[in-house]
């Protein structure tokens, strides 16, 4: 159990740097301490056992330590993003049926029509040091971790403290965790992976250093300044990271593992090279204890295979297994019991879909070969139906991402005058240069079939992120105005 874990680390690694955060270094001693003074001052404030409550906070240490309060009181903790507006604020709050909301002051104004706040700062002003520690059952519901909403409406995954165990565990396995070692923390804990990092930490007594956000043209300098030796990724990290300027002392950094998903098959070994670390590509889910394959191998292009708690298939439509090479959608469940979530809060329909026939459908496609390495292969649903095909999002972002210049990019279906879809491409450019679009066009001809390649092109200053760096697709413009009609240009070229 965390709150175990933490009690553990505070008697036998009481001195040891648990966090290193700016100027500070916590030690695991003062980390236990921290959070017993809290657990006090929220069970004077009315929490107790059973309890949920909602956290709104920024990357910073109180965050591990409300999180590790929380679990001390067997309270569920629901994380809120910070980025969600008032409205979405609200019906999170009512969906998970939180008894209250405990937020920083600097997001007041995003929180004036919220009811039940209580501040940070006045929980953190006074308090008693007395050890608290409810004993809480490891099925107990210790989280509600509402998924990123990339392609859809979020969803409140249900998470056991053994998910979110496992889900540390087998981190340490893809990030090959040593004595010593130091973990780069910059994911939000509203996010599993900010939340698997700080167990892991708590597991193997080992330290992170915690920055309050990424920043793809600090990172390296903070990663020194740490003596980081595991980073990981997700989203577009790796490609943001390749997109800053080179220098000649790029491998010059103490990092040793790059752990993550995704790394673009073209970009893997470019990466490694330029940055001198190893790279262990992995796959997963939330509602799969976060780590389903690991690539311990460093086959380029694989996630790997499954991890011991988890057997996993590629199967069709029907739920068949599928030939070896042949693409179709992962799935997977536990071998062993409460590694797979208990479902949807409140949303017994999507629960159904997830795990009907006993396995848990990820909605990705993949192919396994041979050897029983497996493939990701895109979204399932993040599909474009142009030209009498399904075009693969994915397949049409990696290969414009691969174009001098652009930093991010992403691929959506837009309504065609033919009935069915045209793909638009949005672009962003590396700051202070342009990008041709007719030549980023021509570039994906060569490298897509035809009715992969984008018929509209916009260029956009910032995308709309989730924690984890992913695009939301739901809040990009369908509309066709004001974008770059590649095929009017080359009828205007013609003429």
């Amino acid at each position: 159990m965390l709150a175990d874990l933490v009690e553990r680390r505070a008697r036998d690694n009481r001195d040891d740097p648990f966090c290193f955060f700016a100027d500070e270094v916590i030690t695991f001693g003062a980390l236990d301490a921290a959070a017993n003074r809290l657990a006090n001052n929220l069970t004077q404030a009315g929490i107790g056992p059973a309890d949920r409550v909602a956290v709104m906070l920024p990357s910073h240490p109180d965050h591990v330590c409300t999180m590790l309060a929380l679990a001390k009181l067997g309270v569920t903790h629901v994380p809120v993003n910070v980025h969600h507006k008032a409205d979405g604020i609200q019906h999170l709050l009512e969906h998970a049926g939180v008894r209250v909301l405990m937020a920083d002051r600097q997001y007041q104004s995003q929180l004036a029509n919220v009811k039940s706040v209580i501040w940070r700062e006045e929980l953190l002003a006074h308090s008693s040091g007395q050890r608290v520690h409810h004993a809480a059952d490891p099925e107990h519901l210790a989280m509600i971790l509402y998924t990123s909403g990339t392609t859809g409406p979020q969803k409140g995954v249900m998470v056991t403290d053994q998910m979110y165990q496992t889900a540390a565990r087998n981190a340490g396995i893809a990030a090959d965790v040593r004595a010593g070692d130091v973990l780069f923390l910059w994911e939000p804990l509203h996010h599993v992976a900010g939340v698997q990092t700080v167990i892991l930490c708590l597991q193997q007594g080992i330290a992170c250093a915690m920055v309050e956000r990424f920043s793809a043209s600090r990172f390296w300098e903070q990663v020194r300044r740490y003596r980081a030796t595991q980073i990981h990724y997700l989203g577009g990290v790796l490609g943001l990271l390749m997109k800053q300027p080179e220098r000649p002392d790029d491998a010059d950094n103490p990092v040793r593992i790059a752990y993550g998903a995704p790394a673009p098959p073209d970009l893997w070994p470019r990466f490694e090279k330029r940055f001198g670390v190893k790279i262990h590509e992995c796959y997963g889910m939330t509602e799969g204890s976060s780590f389903t394959t690991i690539n311990l191998w460093g086959k380029v292009g694989s996630i790997g295979k499954p991890v011991k708690e988890f057997e996993v298939r590629i199967v069709d439509d029907e739920d068949r297994p599928v030939p070896a090479g042949e693409i179709g959608e992962i799935v997977q469940r536990g071998l062993e019991p409460g590694v797979v979530m208990q479902g949807y809060l409140n949303d017994p329909e999507e629960t159904r879909i997830a795990l009907r026939n006993d396995w848990l459908h990820t909605g990705d496609l993949g192919l396994c070969d041979a050897e029983g390495f497996f493939y990701f292969a895109g979204r399932k649903k993040d599909t474009i139906r142009c030209r009498g095909e399904n075009v693969s999002a994915w397949v049409v972002e990696r290969a414009a991402a691969a174009f001098p210049n652009v930093e991010e990019c992403a691929a959506i279906g837009v309504p065609s005058e033919l009935g069915e879809e045209d793909i638009k491409l949005f672009v962003r450019t590396a700051a202070g240069r342009g990008v041709d679009p007719a030549a980023l066009i021509r570039f994906c001809e060569e490298r897509l079939a035809y009715f992969q390649v984008p018929r509209y092109v916009e260029f956009i200053d910032e995308f709309p992120k989730t924690p984890s760096e992913r695009i939301r697709k739901a809040e990009l413009s369908r509309s066709t105005e004001g974008a770059i009609d590649v095929l009017q240009h080359r009828v205007r070229d013609r003429s």
